[in-house]
């Protein structure tokens, strides 16, 4: 009886610490779409370049073009009128001012990301050729007051490679229509540190060289600008700023519990602990400081913290399953996982190389994008599905781990009966805890690939050109406190105890007497020896 009142109690307060992180998981997906009204964490700005004319030398190293304002250019309506006032192509530049007038940008929106679409039509005299590439000489400044002068960030001369369809014959009727292009990528900037950008595009004609020849009669130069939300920077700022330190003092707590034992830290608590180091380190709010300062790397750098938070998770959800397994032979040693482990290792490494290709690069030319070239497409489109489809087989391969504990820890139930009532209740519970701990790891790791695969396709999208998925904000947020959560429930529920009940129990009593509750600790719970699922898992439980 009196063991009973005992697990019930231990049960009773697993319910409670699981409805407290229930709740907690419930704020974290409603705090984005109760902040602010918006759905997505990104806003996607059309713009439409204007044509300015600038028949100097050295146009961009003497003048910067504006579309509009006090100083705004001569301009063209369109290239009929350039025909007729006999402007040279060489000579007309495409402005287009960020943002658009009236407004200002702001280091809340974190970063910039522009698409292109060009507007071509068909022409029997100058038609557009089968992979044609388009030239383009781009410069991009700013300023942050109206009557400043501009300071220019970059330049680059950039090819891009146009895929475009014409749904119509090409005969002297169609002349006038529109080809249907794919959108380009053009540029991204990993900051918003100044309040106004100006953005000149030149395409410059060469017949000899065969520079903007066969490029169709383009008509005009739209971009699309997103950026993050500031609305949602806030909200994610807040997030962070307060799950720092929550799990900072769990994993300093949990790994002084550790450190207070008489033996070594076992495998499994090494992996929690390190765990919590990289959810500490995603978590740390260094994007405090791209509000003051120029750090055109954070994406960069957050997409590296990312990274290691993921190959940790992947990792230790490997190892938390195989240190539970009854049929392997070799536990507690980090060695016996490399065939599962070195591939999450190997695979984050490419991953980090790509990654460093395309915004390693971008920290010096803006403008530059992998997916440029076939090439560039066709590998970044491999790297990104190959990705996807490890995680999936990841996952099935977890769940047949999860399986096969399972089903081990049900056949030792069946010794249960012999047991006497204290102990048997004692397994029961512990059992049963162990059980939802490990369906709250299935739930989370299904939830994490879900994650990813959106993530990419949501990032890439614009790049793909017919790719659409609309993620709310409520989305990002839900899965970064799931993951906090997660973190936070493993150090509490997987601290070693110092109350010295064990040796009661392996002479068949609870110990009744003492009052004391039992960890969901199923390695270590007590100071000299294992605990005792653990002792079930190894046939050493004394029935």
């Amino acid at each position: 009886m009196a063991g009973a009142i005992i697990e019930n109690m231990s049960t009773r307060k697993l319910c409670i610490v699981g409805g407290i992180l229930l709740v907690f998981q419930v704020i974290a997906f409603l705090c984005a779409s109760l902040a602010f009204p918006a759905p997505s964490p990104t806003t996607a700005v059309p713009y439409m370049s204007v044509k300015c004319i600038d028949v100097r030398k050295n146009h961009h190293k003497t003048k910067w073009l504006m579309p509009w304002g006090p100083n705004h250019c001569k301009k063209l309506k369109d290239f009929d009128e350039a025909v007729s006032r006999q402007i040279e192509a060489n000579d007309i530049v495409f402005a287009v001012h960020i943002p658009l007038p009236s407004k200002e940008m702001s280091p809340w929106f974190q970063f910039m990301l522009f698409i292109m679409q060009l507007d071509i039509a068909f022409k029997m005299d100058n038609d557009l050729k089968e992979n044609a590439e388009i030239t383009l000489d781009v410069s991009l400044a700013y300023r942050d007051d109206m009557f400043d002068d501009w300071e220019e960030i970059a330049h680059a001369i950039e090819i891009r490679k146009l895929k475009c369809t014409f749904g119509s014959p090409k005969t002297v009727e169609s002349e006038g229509r529109h080809y249907d292009c794919d959108f380009l990528p053009f540029m991204e900037i990993g900051s918003v540190a100044h309040k106004y950008y100006l953005i000149n595009i030149r395409l410059p004609v060469n017949d000899r060289k065969g520079i903007n020849v066969g490029i169709g009669e383009i008509k005009d130069i739209r971009l699309v600008g997103i950026h993050q939300n500031g609305g949602f920077t806030k909200v994610w700022f807040a997030m962070k700023t307060f799950l720092t330190p929550s799990i900072l003092i769990i994993m300093v707590w949990y790994w002084r519990r550790i450190t207070l034992m008489t033996r070594a830290p076992v495998l499994l608590e090494k992996v929690i602990f390190a765990l919590g180091i990289s959810m500490t380190f995603i978590n740390i709010p260094v994007e405090w400081f791209s509000i003051g300062f120029d750090w055109t790397w954070m994406l960069l750098f957050g997409d590296i913290r990312q990274g290691i938070f993921y190959a940790m998770l992947l990792s230790f959800w490997i190892i938390f399953c195989g240190e539970h397994m009854m049929d392997q032979n070799e536990r507690n040693r980090l060695s016996g996982y490399w065939k599962q482990v070195g591939p999450i290792a190997v695979g984050s490494f490419c991953l980090f190389i790509f990654d460093m290709c395309e915004r390693g690069v971008q920290l010096k030319n803006p403008f530059y994008s992998i997916w440029t070239t076939e090439v560039g497409t066709e590998l970044a489109m491999a790297f990104i599905i190959v990705a996807g489809i490890c995680l999936c087989l990841y996952f099935l391969f977890l769940c047949f781990m999860v399986f096969q504990v399972f089903r081990n820890i049900s056949g030792k139930q069946s010794s249960l009966p012999a047991m006497s009532k204290a102990r048997r209740l004692h397994y029961e519970g512990l059992i049963f805890r162990f059980k939802f701990l490990m369906l709250i790891t299935l739930a989370c790791a299904a939830m994490t690939v879900i994650f990813f695969i959106v993530s990419q396709v949501t990032e890439g999208h614009w790049k793909w050109g017919d790719i659409t998925i609309q993620v709310n904000s409520a989305f990002f947020t839900g899965i970064y406190g799931m993951w906090n959560l997660y973190v936070f429930a493993l150090m509490f529920l997987y601290a070693p105890s110092h109350k010295n009940y064990g040796e009661d129990q392996s002479n068949g009593d609870l110990g009744v007497n003492s009052g004391e509750e039992l960890q969901l600790t199923t390695t270590i719970t007590h100071v000299d020896g294992p605990t005792e699922v653990y002792k079930l898992a190894r046939k050493e439980a004394q029935e």
